[in-house]
């Protein structure tokens, strides 16, 4: 699905560079199939999503960078509608975004919600919004021009959780402004507990998560040392804090003695009123784990659902309408 949307975009003027991470199932013989003049497979071991992006982005020729995950997909006007944006005479440091939905297997379905941040807005306005409300743009949004890539610098291979969060904050400080066009959309893929963005027990990723997170704050920030930025960052912390707790108490110290230097302060988090009686009986962690559970269990039966009626409607399709004979008779 991605790849054909990458190729249905109306505007044609393109290259499209696909990079295989060291694949282990039939994708990379499945991109092979789409070789061509203007579609260009690289394969690499392993090494994770941002040094695959920084691949792609070392064998790219175009003025503009389109990013697109495996799973996700492109509505065929999405790039087009960002580019009539620019000839409008927006500044190459303006960063596009658009409108996106998450789908789990029917991109029928995907549900287009707004939040703060689908409007125009400064660099910090953005940052605040996304810090404050725990928001996010999903990475096939953006229409980002080179100027603002090479300011941005490269995708950080450090980063195993919330690459694409850091990355686009350096682009936004980069850029001056974000332009948001509604009607180019995009819809992600809701992959549940098998995302690669999925933290489970993994102290990798969660070394990774808090990175991030002293990196976003580090960039706010840089754009404002205010009450109200570091506000929001405290707000921040406090927001992710339950990630590590309580399987990590060195990460929890750190965020607590940075909250501190804001101006702030955390208090250890508590389990929501629906598990509060399961954490005084056994503690957080199990009640942290019994929530962790439910929400498996309604993933999993909503994937299974979804699954089920796209693959009906697939069917629906595809099957051959049955011949009805006709007569005809005149009087």
């Amino acid at each position: 699905m991605a790849i054909a949307s990458a190729l249905n975009q109306t505007w044609r003027h393109r290259e499209i560079i696909i990079v295989d991470d060291g694949s282990s199932d039939e994708t990379l013989a499945i991109a092979r199939q789409f070789e061509s003049n203007e579609v260009r497979v690289v394969t690499q071991p392993n090494q994770g999503a941002a040094v695959a992006r920084n691949t792609a982005y070392s064998l790219a020729q175009g003025d503009y960078i389109q990013w697109l995950d495996a799973d996700d997909i492109l509505e065929p006007h999405k790039i087009e509608r960002q580019v009539r944006k620019i000839a409008n005479g927006l500044s190459e440091r303006t960063l596009l975004s658009g409108a996106w939905g998450y789908f789990i297997y029917r991109p029928s379905k995907a549900q287009f919600v707004p939040t703060p941040l689908w409007h125009d807005l400064s660099p910090v306005e953005w940052l605040i919004r996304k810090m404050g409300n725990n928001l996010h743009m999903q990475t096939d949004n953006w229409l980002v021009s080179r100027a603002l890539s090479e300011a941005a610098g490269p995708w950080d291979r450090r980063l195993f959780r919330d690459n694409d969060g850091e990355y686009f904050c350096r682009v936004i400080l980069a850029s001056d402004g974000i332009q948001f066009v509604p009607e180019a959309k995009s819809y992600y893929r809701n992959a549940g507990f098998k995302s690669i963005s999925y933290i489970g027990g993994s102290n990798k990723k969660l070394d990774s998560l808090f990175l991030s997170i002293k990196l976003h704050i580090q960039y706010l920030c840089s754009l404002e040392d205010s009450e109200r930025t570091r506000s929001v960052c405290v707000t921040y912390l406090r927001t992710w804090l339950p990630y590590f707790h309580p399987n990590r108490p060195d990460l929890v110290q750190e965020a607590q003695q940075l909250a501190c230097s804001l101006g702030g302060q955390l208090s250890l988090p508590k389990a929501s009123w629906k598990y509060a009686w399961i954490e005084k009986l056994f503690g957080f962690a199990t009640a942290k784990r019994a929530r962790s559970r439910y929400n498996w269990i309604k993933s999993s039966a909503l994937t299974t659902y979804d699954k089920m009626m796209y693959s009906l409607e697939t069917h629906a399709k595809t099957a051959k309408p049955k011949r009805v004979a006709q007569t005809a008779s005149s009087v």
